[in-house]
């Protein structure tokens, strides 16, 4: 991971960028611009955190490992949230390992930094704080969907979270990734992908999945994909809104 004190980057996380411009400018020197790479650890379970992240581009899952070795996503975090968000409820663990699934940038901070700043009882607290709900929404339904949705419909799902926080069509993820992240075996990926695919929603070659109908993929998926979608735009009235560029070393 390359690190970097010159935060050149427009802010597009959403949480920093719905501060405004004094408060945002008061965290920023302890801030630290970072690139995170594919299956990067950045804290694992049960173990303290010393920082926290604030992604760009990069997604980050928490990963539950059960004593079999069998992996299940229990969340993801992208541009619309912080990674690490168990500090800001008294606790300096998580009982998940957070697992960079995609690269990219994101922004980092010591964890006694940031809870200084949260304990000022500013527009970062709330901020956070209702975040921190709608991340209990998304791993509450993520848990009801993988018990009564189909692989196709968790996978439509699935695609359509990491399509919003990437902010791009296209991206890298392989079947077997996949396959862990969704808790099921391989095959039963390739026979949801396979279907998407032939329904003309995705394309599928070489690691590189590419979404071809929107729509009919939003079709495809559970309802889980609205709520949790509707329940953050709700929170923190920000996931609509273009990042605001406070950048600049």
């Amino acid at each position: 991971m390359s690190v970097s004190k010159q935060l050149h980057l427009p802010i597009k996380n959403q949480i920093l960028a719905a501060m405004t411009t004094a408060e945002y400018q008061r965290l920023a020197p302890n801030l630290e611009q970072v690139e995170l790479e594919v299956k990067q650890v950045l804290y694992k379970a049960n173990e303290p955190i010393t920082h926290v992240y604030f992604p760009h581009q990069s997604i980050v899952s928490l990963i539950c490992t059960h004593k079999d070795g069998l992996t299940v996503e229990a969340g993801i975090v992208g541009n619309d949230g912080m990674v690490g968000v168990s500090v800001i409820l008294g606790s300096n663990t998580a009982n998940t390992t957070a697992f960079v699934q995609i690269s990219g940038s994101s922004l980092m901070i010591k964890t006694e930094l940031l809870i200084a700043e949260f304990n000022r009882g500013g527009e970062l607290q709330g901020l956070l704080l209702r975040y921190t709900h709608g991340l209990f929404t998304q791993v509450t339904q993520t848990l009801a969907c993988n018990s009564i949705h189909t692989i196709e419909r968790r996978l439509a799902r699935w695609l359509l979270f990491i399509a919003d926080r990437v902010q791009s069509e296209t991206f890298a993820l392989t079947q077997e990734y996949i396959a862990k992240m969704l808790g099921c075996r391989r095959s039963g990926v390739t026979v949801a992908a396979g279907a998407l695919s032939r329904a003309g929603m995705i394309s599928y070659k070489r690691g590189t999945i590419n979404i071809l109908n929107r729509p009919g993929l939003e079709g495809s998926s559970c309802e889980c994909y609205s709520i949790i979608k509707d329940e953050y735009t709700r929170l923190l009235s920000v996931l609509s809104q273009p990042a605001l560029d406070k950048g600049g070393s």
